[in-house]
């Protein structure tokens, strides 16, 4: 679990660098969706800020759309459109089958509760179904136009671990292409799913939002790195750069500089090679970095270390999103 660290000489407002931690937290599933946010005096007793600085993250992330506040109760991860699957993956498949069995009983003794006949409970299910399907048969991946980048980094993971066409849509061009279409399955990192379900019909699409990787072994190497290094960070996304610039800063402080640069930014990048220590890139960046690092080699009195982040998108939602897919899974076997 992140652990939340804040840097209070920062010229990064102390609001921002809480928030940046707390959306990456919920991003990356460490918050999964209806889980309890520590309260703001919980808070502000670990991070040493005041209670009303808390609060009004607690607002900005509300009104993100991130989270939302029960009176009474506390404030919680708001779920987007179909959340679960993470238990289901982790159960024995006969245990499964078990439980998907028993919930269909239930399910249609609900129904049948209801007033509804076991023709017309079959009518639903075989209904459902269906719509699944056809939806499953078009899947878009929608981000910002702002950050068109980090969908190119889900683009190219989606596409090799389902093994079917993804098409990268901007948010802003969604409402046009799925009225091109009768039904699809619209999926993103939860950053933009607010946005996205403001944009379409929930009657029409199916919205599966998607856990970006935690950074954990990253986060970690960069606890351990030694004081007054130059620390390089590269990405093709520029949204990722700034909020991962934020969290480092949070984390370190002063104590180390960090350089970020996108990986077609020749100039920025050549710098961030002469200057660094330990570089750390996405997976796309990685061999142009490494080439980069060659080309200038004569210049160097040491190479830096170059690191490349195992993906993008966490490992477990891209199961998840399989079997939401009916692209298979152990149910299936």
């Amino acid at each position: 679990m992140l652990q939340f660290h804040i840097q209070p000489e920062s010229d990064i407002p102390a609001s921002k660098q809480l928030f940046d931690q707390i959306q990456f937290a919920i991003a990356s599933g460490q918050y999964p969706p209806s889980h309890r946010l520590p309260s703001t005096r919980q808070l502000a007793t670990i991070t040493g800020l005041h209670r009303n600085t808390v609060s009004k993250v607690y607002r900005q992330l509300e009104e993100s759309g991130l989270v939302e506040s029960m009176a009474g109760s506390g404030i919680y991860v708001k779920a987007h459109g179909h959340e679960g699957g993470q238990e289901e993956l982790e159960t024995p498949v006969l245990d499964r089958l078990d439980r998907a069995k028993n919930s269909i009983k239930k399910s249609i003794d609900d129904l049948l509760n209801l007033g509804c006949s076991v023709s017309q409970a079959k009518y639903l299910f075989l209904q459902e179904i269906e719509w699944r399907l056809r939806c499953s048969a078009k899947v878009l991946l929608s981000v910002p136009d702002r950050d068109l980048d980090a969908g190119q980094l889900m683009l190219e993971e989606l596409e090799e671990a389902l093994e079917i066409p993804v098409q990268l849509v901007t948010l802003e061009e969604l409402p046009q292409v799925l009225e091109r279409g009768q039904c699809g399955t619209v999926v993103s990192n939860r950053y933009f799913i607010r946005e996205i379900l403001e944009q379409i019909d929930p009657q029409n699409v199916r919205v599966i939002p998607i856990d970006i990787y935690d950074y954990r072994k990253e986060l970690e190497i960069v606890k351990n790195l030694p004081a007054e290094i130059c620390l390089g960070i590269v990405s093709l996304s520029a949204g990722t750069l700034g909020i991962v610039e934020t969290i480092l800063h949070s984390l370190r402080g002063n104590d180390l500089l960090i350089m970020t640069a996108q990986i077609n930014d020749t100039y920025k990048l050549g710098a961030l090679v002469r200057s660094a220590h330990t570089i750390i890139s996405d997976r796309v960046s990685f061999e142009r970095v490494k080439q980069a690092v060659l080309e200038a080699r004569e210049d160097l009195i040491r190479l830096p270390q170059v690191i490349s982040s195992e993906n993008y998108i966490s490992t477990k939602s891209i199961e998840i999103l399989k079997l939401e897919l009916g692209l298979g899974g152990d149910l299936e076997d």
